[in-house]
């Protein structure tokens, strides 16, 4: 069994860089820090540091157990904070933001798990996009906000308000069955620009779909023959022929009739996450944000 409180050391080593900055954090001297990351390494049975005469980072499997690790210090912890409001937490309220594409599987087997739970909480789900709901986050009017965040078009969450990354969704290049690219394991998005194009309407100064600037950057200006906002309408679109489309993988639902494939390109993904405030009373918030965060995890192993 790997001990949790090494779990925790390993966990701090990754997120400050070093034994010295983890020391301080948690609180020990240097050689305790480096002595239970030894016990932990002969626990795992594995190698998770490398050490250089002036630095030290993660192994591959060190970063993986370390991430692996933050997940069950969370559910511990958020197991402990269920035990302490127990008596508040059977019943109550919890409002719940999302977007659209994470309504088909990730708010769904989160909030099955969490209803198990907590049968007789009462649950208020609203849809929208993340950057209108923020506001009723800060506001205090949603509890918890699953949002996105495009990489080539970021933006910050309100003052008071704390987003946690969950894992990235990656867009794939979704063509009609048949097209040359759905033969392929990846495809350049350069090498599609004389293809006819379905994207979205667009946000940001300018106003650009994340296919427009994904394009600027690779030098050309694709074809758009149709846009739309709903990933179902832009993937029957597809399927009729009248072009090819990048979606994120979550959006993508009935796979009848089209192909999807990776495509290699200017950082083509989405950051998924959940935004709340730190500072929300709501006794049951922490279970549910565990009970996410384990959703997020299966999903993320599975693409």
């Amino acid at each position: 069994m790997l001990n949790t409180h090494r779990l925790r050391i390993l966990a701090e080593i990754h997120r400050s860089g070093s034994i010295a900055g983890a020391a301080r954090e948690l609180k020990l001297s240097p050689s305790a820090v480096s002595h239970q990351l030894s016990q932990l390494e002969k626990e795992a049975g594995v190698s998770l540091v490398e050490r250089g005469a002036q630095s030290l980072r993660l192994t591959a499997a060190g970063r993986r157990l370390s991430l692996r690790g933050q997940e069950i210090l969370a559910l511990l912890d958020a197991a402990e904070k269920d035990l302490m409001a127990h008596s508040r937490a059977d019943t109550g309220h919890l409002c719940i933001g999302y977007f659209a594409s994470a309504g088909r599987r990730l708010v769904p087997q989160a909030l099955s798990r969490f209803a198990r739970r907590y049968p007789a909480v009462e649950l208020d789900l609203v849809e929208g996009q993340p950057h209108e709901l923020a506001p009723a986050v800060q506001q205090g009017e949603i509890d918890v906000l699953v949002m996105f965040e495009h990489a080539l078009d970021p933006w910050s969450p309100p003052e008071g308000v704390e987003v946690r990354e969950l894992f990235n969704d990656p867009q794939l290049l979704v063509v009609p069955t048949g097209h040359p690219a759905g033969r392929r394991g990846q495809v350049r998005l350069d090498e599609l620009a004389g293809e006819q194009w379905i994207t979205s309407f667009g946000t940001g100064s300018p106003v650009l779909s994340v296919l427009e600037r994904a394009c600027a950057l690779e030098g050309f200006v694709p074809t758009i023959r149709c846009r739309s906002d709903h990933y179902e309408v832009i993937t029957g679109l597809v399927r009729a022929g009248l072009g090819i489309a990048l979606i994120p993988s979550l959006g993508i639902s009935d796979t009848s009739g089209v192909e999807t494939t990776r495509i290699s390109g200017p950082r083509l993904y989405r950051k998924i996450g959940v935004a709340s405030r730190p500072t929300n009373p709501n006794p049951v918030l922490a279970s549910f944000l565990a009970y996410l965060a384990s959703t997020a995890a299966n999903l993320r192993a599975g693409h």
